[in-house]
């Protein structure tokens, strides 16, 4: 089963996007995208990137033995 975290390597400012994207298995720049629209046009989109960086854990890292959470796709 495929885990949401926010990535470490694909980041600019929390993560947030690069990991929605990997769960996803879309583009980051796209999901970057639509968060700067979101976020223009909507005003709530802000506030919900502010909350998914508070509540989405960070992905733990696979050099301490930990579960890589996109193992199941990758393996695809």
């Amino acid at each position: 089963m495929k885990k949401l975290y926010r990535s470490k390597e694909d980041r600019k400012i929390a993560g947030v996007c690069g990991g929605l994207a990997k769960y996803l298995g879309i583009d980051s720049t796209l999901v970057r995208l639509l968060a700067v629209l979101l976020i223009l046009f909507m005003g709530g989109g802000l506030l919900a990137y502010i909350i998914c960086a508070i509540v989405i854990p960070e992905e733990p890292d696979a050099a301490e033995g930990g579960y890589t959470p996109y193992e199941d796709v990758e393996q695809q």
